[in-house]
């Protein structure tokens, strides 16, 4: 580790305001513009656009790294994240307050992808290999937290408020509150982040097009980065299917292939139980992969965010009614997501971003992760309606082979002992 400061000081804090906006734009806004009287059509549409920075966000990494410190974007674009909130709820009751919103959430959304690039950037550099291993659970499990008090206790209190409020001026408070949250957070971050290493000299902008240019044929230029590339696609591949089919598959009437689950009984499994389970197998895992190495682990990582999926193949085969055959499944898929996400990502940060411009080749495998994601998820409606829910589980473990096999072949260009840092 290169600095004095403790990352339990600023590691969890950092990795919840990353959480913080993605979640108030992906899963909260939903919630927020149906109370406020927007179409569904409306709603799904742009809830679904303004989240695109985080896919584009590789095309603007390398110049991050031209100017400043990565701690100067990370303090910088939680203020803005935080004051662009305050704006949104102060527009609310305008005519035309839906323009507003989305314009300023698309604000929201592009300074959102560029904290992540900062933060993850200053993760690299400040922390060894081992340390990173170690604290790369605190990661998943504060941005899920992020997850738990946004799109549970958020919306929580926005459902008692309007009881009295309307729900008009109940949202306005909760993103008041989003802008409370992360404009104490940047106050707090001045002080207690590291500043992620100097940027690089740029004197002009030809200079500035060089390095850019640089950033991303040195990125193709990696040695076995073709596997790379197909390894971090294949590695969530089997996710990327299930991930939007199951709410739809647990809600749906057993007479339809489905589980039959009410909304609360979803609620309750997914939204506290799996969540928890999620946290624990983050933490747990950073610290398992800290003492045994990524390249020992790897197998195992991955088997534990992939195989968890039989289990709902085994529900669409049976349709058990003990619900807690149902949470079971549900409790162990989470713990196995949670526990096998911390290999993709250190595998990432150790094999594919060091070098001299790891931040930005860091944000170029993100993106290609994301990117190869929501391919999967597009097509995998498709896919259960045309085979139904039981084959359509087929499909997903046979998704799973490849990346089972690539984790068990994929070569290792660094050793685990080479600092980040370097």
């Amino acid at each position: 580790m290169t600095t004095s400061t403790t990352p339990l000081r600023w590691v969890p804090t950092v990795y919840f305001a990353m959480g913080m906006p993605f979640v108030m734009l992906s899963l909260v806004s939903v919630v927020m513009l149906k109370d406020l009287g927007i179409p569904n059509a409306q709603i799904t549409f742009w809830t679904s656009l303004i989240i695109l920075p985080w896919t584009l966000k590789p095309l603007w990494s390398p110049f991050l790294e031209m100017f400043r410190t990565k701690k100067y974007f990370v303090v910088g674009t939680q203020m803005i994240t935080g004051l662009s909130f305050a704006v949104l709820a102060l527009s609310m009751p305008l005519p035309g307050f839906f323009t507003y919103t989305i314009a300023l959430m698309g604000l929201i959304a592009f300074s959102g992808a560029t904290h992540d690039i900062a933060t993850d950037g200053i993760y690299m550099a400040e922390l060894d290999t081992s340390t990173q291993a170690k604290y790369i659970g605190w990661q998943g499990a504060f941005f899920n937290i992020a997850k738990v008090v946004c799109n549970g206790g958020l919306v929580f209190l926005a459902g008692v408020l309007m009881k009295t409020m309307g729900p008009l001026y109940a949202w306005m408070g909760i993103m008041g509150i989003c802008a409370g949250l992360m404009i104490v957070l940047s106050l707090y971050h001045s002080r207690t982040l590291p500043s992620g290493g100097a940027a690089a000299k740029i004197q002009s902008f030809q200079e500035g097009w060089d390095s850019f240019r640089e950033v991303f044929i040195t990125f193709f230029r990696k040695p076995y980065i073709w596997c790379y590339i197909i390894f971090i696609i294949l590695y969530r591949l089997a996710e990327g299917l299930a991930i939007k089919v199951l709410p739809l598959f647990l809600k749906s009437d057993t007479v339809d292939g489905g589980m039959g689950l009410t909304n609360e009984e979803y609620g309750l499994i997914v939204g506290t139980v799996g969540t928890l389970a999620f946290i624990l197998g983050s933490i747990l895992a950073g610290y398992f992969v800290s003492k045994k190495g990524l390249r020992k682990t790897l197998f195992l990582l991955c088997c534990t965010i992939n195989l968890p999926f039989l289990l709902y193949l085994l529900l669409a085969i049976y349709q058990p009614s003990q619900i807690a055959l149902t949470g079971m499944a549900i409790v162990c898929e989470y713990f196995g997501y949670g526990f096998g996400f911390v290999g993709l990502t250190l595998f990432m940060m150790q094999q594919v971003a060091p070098g001299k411009h790891k931040m930005a080749h860091y944000a170029f495998a993100s993106g290609i992760m994301n990117l190869g994601y929501m391919l999967a998820g597009m097509i995998s409606g498709w896919l259960s309606e045309q085979f139904g829910y039981e084959l359509f589980f087929v499909f997903v473990a046979l998704a799973m082979i490849p990346a089972l096999v690539f984790s068990r072949i994929v070569p290792f260009t660094h050793t685990e002992e080479l600092r980040t840092k370097s």
